[in-house]
């Protein structure tokens, strides 16, 4: 038996990921803005369950709340950074309010989540965090242009934590799932959009979206599944890569990226210091 701490487990992956973990014997800590979106599985599995409110946004809270739970639950094995959301629209539509929460809630958050476990799991000798990304953390859309910087943040941020407390035996994954049948497009918060852009790949993408022309084949269930599976992997992964169109999308970016990069090698070796 395991014992997890999960961030925004209200619905979409969080939840999913705490009903099958109840339904395995595992003990879950979760969070969500509203606990009572719980109360059918605190029902069900009484103890196994510990349910707390949490606004990511607000660094004291998670700070409390993070303590509280390795306090109440004595070792927490894995934490998953699941809470996030995305805010739609071209990069001019959207308000500086909207940009601000976007970051507070889908980096600030996630780095004082993770900020908070660390000295918990140094001190009980290690531990596996799962920080739930994106195929937008390495590729990006129009229209999803803060909701990409998010996710390109919190990667280059894991990446660099992860060296640092491999020592301590703490280690990541970066998950980045494709587009999947969950709620995401529904919780998408959408400024009002500027006509300018209506004949743009801006307005393409938000018709794509209207009109269910923007295919998802990734089914939420089995991407949750591999991400359970992933935390059984010794060394842990540094990235896992859910849904074929996802796989397929970033490693055409990569391949790209690569063939830039490769093709700029003498401009880049020229300026060197001379010997």
């Amino acid at each position: 038996m395991k014992t997890w701490f999960i961030t925004g487990t209200s619905s979409g992956f969080g939840r999913l990921l705490t009903q099958k973990l109840l339904i395995r014997g595992d003990r879950v800590a979760a969070t969500l803005r509203k606990p009572e979106a719980l109360n059918d599985l605190k029902a069900q599995y009484g103890d196994h369950l510990w349910v707390a409110p949490l606004d990511v946004t607000d660094t004291a809270a998670v700070y409390q709340t993070v303590a509280r739970a390795f306090t109440d639950l004595g070792h927490i094995d894995v934490v998953v950074n699941n809470a996030a959301y995305a805010l739609f629209g071209a990069a001019e539509e959207a308000s500086d309010e909207q940009i601000r929460h976007q970051f507070d809630t889908n980096v600030i958050g996630s780095i004082q989540v993770i900020r908070a476990a660390l000295p918990h799991l140094r001190r009980q000798g290690g531990g596996r965090i799962l920080q739930v990304s994106s195929e937008g953390g390495q590729i990006a859309y129009p229209n999803f242009s803060y909701y990409h910087t998010t996710k390109w943040a919190i990667e280059g941020f894991v990446e660099a934590v992860a060296q640092e407390v491999a020592p301590f035996h703490i280690e990541f994954t970066l998950v980045e799932p494709g587009p999947a049948k969950t709620n995401f497009v529904g919780g998408l918060i959408t400024p009002p959009p500027m006509a300018v852009y209506d004949h743009t790949p801006a307005g393409d993408m938000r018709r794509a979206l209207t009109n269910g022309s923007f295919i998802v084949t990734g089914d939420p269930d089995k991407m949750v599944d591999a991400m359970l599976n992933s935390v059984g992997q010794s060394p842990a992964p540094l990235r896992l890569t859910l849904g074929r169109d996802a796989y397929t999308r970033i490693r055409a970016a990569l391949v790209d990226r690569l063939a830039a990069l490769d093709a700029q090698k003498d401009i880049a070796f020229s300026t060197e210091l001379d010997s």
